[in-house]
């Protein structure tokens, strides 16, 4: 079935207009959702909204919005306030620059579109693309809807478009953030770890080789118990804590790809150091 589009629009860079339609990337509907009910009787529950000083359930009309600049002290606005302020909707995608293909953090993509050819739009539609593939440049554009300032990036996709949404720089972590501790890897250690990534490396990335598992368990579940079975989820396996000897595990794990997962080499479970030094000074 067709994709729907959901938005028109107008690329333009320089004096070039490319009018386009946008059409989301991917399928809501492919997640699964739960809906809260009263245990009793299995009626929805409704959501309220309840003032912490007094217990009194709000009604929406008597809500404001509030910017809490200080502890416990706010500044409130109404709906006409911040409304006055959104980014008024150009519906226009104005490329600022185009940049290696390389050049852009996966980090930053927080949301996919594709976008197709308008009408009357289709011969510079169809340039643009066939242009970014030569190039093989990426287009950084900005584009206001719904409100909002957005930053995107602009790919070709054989020969239709991608409009990836980015976060901003100032919403996305820097990597320093994040603690490590660097240990040294001996040579062979490195040796046996590339090995191991190129006997399972792929030429190109094929999602439907993937399934979301823990989907389809919910779903057969759902079935059952839409079909009156009596289910007894299963107890929650324990898993003890291993210290596993490095090199041997790569090399169970290289021995594995060419045999049978029955007869394959285990790794080799090892006490930690302490233990083992404790050990040694017993014998």
């Amino acid at each position: 079935m067709a994709a729907r589009s959901i938005a028109t629009a107008s690329i333009s860079f320089g004096l070039v207009t490319v009018p386009v339609r946008i059409y989301p990337a991917t399928r809501a509907s492919a997640g699964l959702s739960f809906h809260l009910l009263h245990e009793k009787d299995h009626s929805r529950l409704k959501q309220q909204y309840v003032c912490e000083k007094d217990g009194e359930v709000v009604a929406r009309s008597e809500m404001v919005k509030g910017y809490e600049f200080a502890k416990g002290r706010y500044v409130t606005f109404t709906d006409e306030e911040l409304k006055a302020l959104d980014q008024k909707a150009t519906n226009g995608i104005e490329i600022a620059e185009f940049v290696p293909a390389g050049s852009v953090d996966p980090v930053y993509f927080e949301r996919s579109y594709y976008l197709g050819p308008d009408k009357n739009g289709a011969k510079a539609f169809s340039l643009l693309v066939r242009a970014m593939h030569e190039t093989g440049l990426l287009a950084v554009a900005k584009y206001a809807a719904r409100g909002k300032d957005y930053l995107v990036l602009l790919r070709p996709a054989d020969e239709r478009l991608e409009m990836i949404q980015l976060y901003n720089e100032d919403e996305v972590r820097s990597p320093s953030e994040v603690p490590v501790e660097t240990r040294a890897s001996t040579q062979a250690e490195v040796k046996l770890a590339t090995r191991l990534i190129e006997s399972i490396a792929s030429q190109e990335f094929d999602p439907g080789k993937y399934g979301d598992e823990v989907r389809r368990r919910i779903q057969e579940l759902i079935e059952a118990k839409v079909q009156g079975k009596d289910i007894t989820a299963p107890a929650p396996r324990k898993r003890k804590a291993e210290v596993v000897d490095l090199m041997a595990a790569l090399q169970a794990s290289l021995a594995r790809k060419g045999k049978p997962a029955a007869t394959a080499v285990r790794a080799r479970r090892v006490e930690a150091a302490p233990l083992r030094r404790a050990a040694g000074r017993k014998k």
